[in-house]
């Protein structure tokens, strides 16, 4: 049986336009003005012009995108079941 091994999450913007990442897990969808990615801490959506995959070694977890930069946002996870479990608690 394998052991799971992570690789911690953390994140390096330079300047707005060179942002370099670990701890990614999958690239989810990506195009000039948005990628998404699966990391050891959420989905991270990150937002910008012009966007571009510099680095990409998902086995290594490193992920590495050039452009502006313009936000970085962790979507937060739904919770599981359905409408009145979540209404209801």
């Amino acid at each position: 049986m394998a052991e799971e091994w992570k690789l911690p999450h953390k994140l390096t913007l330079n300047e707005r336009s060179s942002l370099a990442m670990t701890g990614v897990t999958e690239v989810i969808s990506f195009d000039d003005s948005t990628v998404v990615l699966k990391t050891q801490m959420g989905t991270l959506l990150v937002h910008g012009k012009q966007l571009q995959l510099k680095t990409l070694s998902v086995e290594g977890g490193q992920v590495a995108v050039d452009g502006h930069v313009t936000a970085l946002v962790y979507e937060e996870p739904r919770p599981e079941g359905g409408f009145f479990r979540r209404l209801l608690g």
